[in-house]
């Protein structure tokens, strides 16, 4: 029983046939180019894709061409060195650069007190892969740990900080899905064509599916939820139900998810 939903074998195997082929057609590099990740795919440094990616993937809502518009803003404002940014990132010499920014509630204020937190993590642990990994081992059955972690860290880095940054900054133990930053860690963690597979410490088993309304309404389609919100526990469930289909790469699966949607089309459950 996953997400009080019944797939027997049968149903697991129809499942997989349907959605495998939707896989395919939507994870190919020319997915890219329109998408959010196709900001961290500019970089070739591996620490400049993980800086620039965690801000792409938070301020990932939205129409797509605005974001990519601010995002692009905001890596002329880093000088295309996003990593180097952070890591000298200081008040008095580079605060002055994010005045203005702004992408819906993301206003320059929650820029530069993350670019502080992010500055200070850098500082202790290197990068945020490392920071993640002392929130996560080998046997945890998935990145939750790491998320909670990764939110408190950048959240308690800074003395001061604002709580208006926590919408920024969600969190397993609020109820939130996480979307976003579940987003971030598909793109860190899954090898390519279109995730880039840096994180090589963290499994892909281990992954949760980025759900919001557009995929848990794929989702319920296909019954493979059954709660009404897109919450943590719903978040847990859909993972849950996609690891009998692929136990080694569940959130393989967001791609059919968003894929479909985007393209304007539902998914159904087949018979």
């Amino acid at each position: 029983m996953v997400g009080d939903t019944r797939l027997a074998g049968d149903s697991v195997r129809a499942l997989k046939s349907y959605l495998d082929p939707i896989v395919v057609l939507y994870e190919r590099r020319d997915f890219i180019d329109k998408d959010p990740i196709s900001i961290p795919h500019a970089f070739e440094n591996p620490r400049d894709r993980e800086i620039i990616g965690l801000f792409s993937a938070i301020l990932a809502w939205g129409r797509r061409d605005l974001i990519l518009r601010k995002l692009s803003d905001l890596c002329d404002r880093m000088r295309y060195q996003p990593y180097e940014y952070i890591k000298e990132f200081s008040l008095n010499n580079d605060a002055e650069r994010l005045k203005g920014f702004v992408h819906r509630t993301f206003n320059d204020s929650d820029a530069v007190w993350l670019c502080l937190a992010l500055h200070n993590v850098l500082e202790q642990h290197g990068s945020l892969e490392n920071l993640c990994l002392t929130f996560l081992d080998r046997q945890s059955k998935h990145v939750g740990p790491s998320i909670q972690g990764l939110s408190d860290t950048l959240f308690a880095r800074v003395p001061g900080m604002p709580t208006r940054i926590r919408k920024h900054l969600p969190r397993p133990s609020s109820g939130s899905a996480c979307k976003r930053l579940n987003l971030f860690f598909r793109w860190m963690v899954r090898p390519g064509p279109v995730d880039f597979g840096i994180w090589e410490s963290v499994r892909p088993d281990q992954l949760l599916l980025p759900l919001d309304i557009h995929s848990g309404r794929q989702a319920r389609a296909l019954g493979l939820i059954q709660r009404s919100t897109n919450d943590w526990k719903a978040t847990i469930d859909l993972t849950e139900a996609c690891r009998l289909l692929s136990p080694e790469d569940p959130a393989r699966y967001d791609f059919a998810f968003f894929g479909t949607g985007e393209a304007g089309k539902t998914l159904v459950r087949p018979e």
